[in-house]
């Protein structure tokens, strides 16, 4: 087989070389780095957006976008002081998952700590777990160096708290069952020591009200970030202080890698929010990876796993945004007008998109 000139074989590897380039680590020039948030968060998309534009990994990234906005107290569902429990008292849900290593790191009802994304970081650096929870999250985080113990409460929460017990303790989170008093204990109903009929029935948002009534931004939200570095590296995030006057001990979906938020390196991420304890049972952020991974855009993909948890739970309230690796994002909402902030390299700022129910 004849050979060829120099320069023809010269061109040929030149070819081969710049094609083997093109296909490794950076699939799309110019659209990266990237950070797409829930909610108009954008104190916390500049923050990421300073990390990963300075040279930043796409993990660390998201430990300072979800940490400003743990600071900042974002919307009151995030970080301390806020989201009262049944006791008064604020707990810290977060977690934090390097989409090319499939590692998680989380922590869940964490008490007395207030730096949750850094606490869930600590986690995958330094265990081979997953998923720690309460006084032990707590314990673990302070022996790994950070801030603790400390009141996570507030001004605020306790006041949002004292008003919650002068209004009988509703609304709640209990169902089937009868109050010793208008704040419980609570016994399940037909029990030997109530007659049914004694006291109203309590669904799960309190008497007469549907369940999605008490869900909203300000009292049942969760940050849910994703981030792509400039070598094309993606991660995803999240940080939370749960449900307003949640039962102790509740854990919703923040912590929960696949329901919060997803990241596969080979196709793109998600990040979700809006009522975790009905979205964590259908892993709406797995489900809209895989969709992309065989072939849905983003938008589509984002809005099948919406109507996924609509079609069982009509009142539901809820959103997903999607983005694949491409660069290419969207979301899909039920229930609320939900807004998601993304900053890229072809915008001068952070950009806030508006998605309608």
């Amino acid at each position: 087989m004849a050979i060829g000139s120099l320069p023809t074989i010269i061109f040929y590897l030149f070819t081969l070389f710049f094609a083997v380039l093109a296909d490794d680590g950076d699939r799309n020039p110019g659209q990266y780095p990237l950070v797409v948030t829930t909610w108009p968060f954008k104190e916390a998309v500049k923050a990421a957006w300073r990390a990963v534009n300075g040279g930043l990994s796409a993990v660390d990234a998201i430990v300072e976008g979800c940490s400003a906005c743990e600071e900042l107290r974002c919307d009151g569902t995030v970080g301390p002081g806020g989201s009262p429990d049944e006791n008064g008292e604020t707990t810290i849900d977060a977690m934090v998952m390097n989409g090319v290593t499939m590692e998680v790191g989380a922590v869940a009802a964490m008490r007395y700590v207030k730096d949750g994304i850094r606490a869930a970081k600590l986690v995958m650096q330094h265990t081979e777990h997953t998923l720690l929870v309460g006084e032990a999250a707590s314990a673990f985080a302070i022996s790994m160096g950070l801030p603790g113990p400390t009141n996570l409460s507030s001004t605020e929460s306790m006041e949002k708290w004292t008003k919650w017990k002068e209004n009988h303790c509703r609304p709640n989170f209990w169902k089937n069952v009868v109050p010793a008093d208008s704040c419980g204990p609570y016994h399940p109903k037909g029990t030997a020591e109530f007659n049914e009929g004694e006291f109203p029935k309590i669904n799960l948002m309190g008497v007469l009200e549907p369940r999605s009534s008490h869900v909203g931004r300000h009292n049942h939200d969760t940050i849910s970030m994703a981030v792509i570095d400039k070598m094309g590296r993606v991660a995803v995030g999240t940080s939370t202080n749960g449900a307003t006057y949640k039962i102790p001990g509740r854990v919703g979906d923040g912590p929960i890698a696949g329901s919060s938020a997803y990241a596969d390196n080979d196709v793109g991420a998600c990040g979700a929010t809006g009522d975790g304890d009905i979205m964590m049972r259908f892993l709406p952020c797995y489900q809209v990876v895989e969709s992309m991974r065989l072939g849905m855009e983003p938008r589509v993909a984002a809005e099948d796993a919406i109507s996924r948890i609509a079609r069982k739970f009509p009142d539901f309230v809820g959103a997903v945004f999607a983005v694949n690796k491409s660069g290419v994002h969207a979301g899909a909402c039920h229930g609320w007008t939900f807004q998601y902030s993304v900053r890229s390299p072809e915008m001068d700022d952070v950009e806030v998109f508006t998605v309608f129910p």
